[in-house]
């Protein structure tokens, strides 16, 4: 079986709760460990302003998901995001080898500058 990186990320609607932004996360992320995928990474960014309103909203939960899955599974995985009234937007790409590393990297905190700057002043 062939698998490839892919990175995920999708825009909740911000009317949810936390909970059920969380059980909404929970959802895809039980979907791709079910079809065989390698879960490597989930960060909530939070809720943020958007660039533009989507649906009349201007702010939205986002969600990054990095995994690694048969190129077969994609497919199936974004039919569910169309499903659900609760993804705004999603955008799902696949990682070469230099987006790889480049993730490796931000997920151990090497370009967190707000963090290098508080150890500085400490």
């Amino acid at each position: 079986m062939f698998q490839r990186s892919y990175e995920t990320v999708f825009i909740l609607t911000p009317v949810l709760s936390d909970v059920q932004m969380k059980d909404t996360v929970d959802k895809f992320v039980n979907l791709l460990k079910e079809e065989g995928a390698d879960v490597i990474n989930v960060e909530n960014w939070g809720l943020k302003k958007m660039a533009y309103p989507i649906e009349k909203k201007t702010t939205g939960f986002y969600v990054l998901v990095e995994f690694k899955a048969d190129p077969t599974i994609i497919r199936k995985f974004e039919l569910e995001f169309r499903r659900d009234e609760k993804v705004m937007r999603f955008l799902t790409t696949v990682l070469d080898k230099h987006a790889i590393v480049y993730a490796e990297r931000r997920r151990k905190g090497e370009f967190n500058k707000k963090a290098e700057a508080k150890e500085e002043q400490a």
